[in-house]
């Protein structure tokens, strides 16, 4: 689970610089014919998938953090 967190982490970096390569490319190749948008709808859906996981995991990690801070004060 961590592993994954981290590797979807990494991807929201990933994906953004990924597709301003292709837009480069793009524009280079046929300018006129803008086929980066299919790889940006499957890059975009798979990023949102991946900010879903990493705020899953921060979410948790801070309701966790939480507890142990109220059980903490509590002793």
């Amino acid at each position: 689970a961590v592993t994954q967190t981290l590797r979807a982490a990494k991807f929201l970096v990933k994906a953004p610089l990924i597709l301003a390569l292709l837009f480069v490319i793009n524009l280079l190749t046929s300018p006129g014919h803008w086929w980066i948008q299919w790889p940006a709808l499957g890059l975009g859906i798979a990023w949102v998938i991946s900010l879903f996981r990493v705020m899953r995991a921060v979410v948790l990690a801070g309701g966790l953090a939480a507890v142990a801070a109220v059980l903490a004060r509590r002793r």
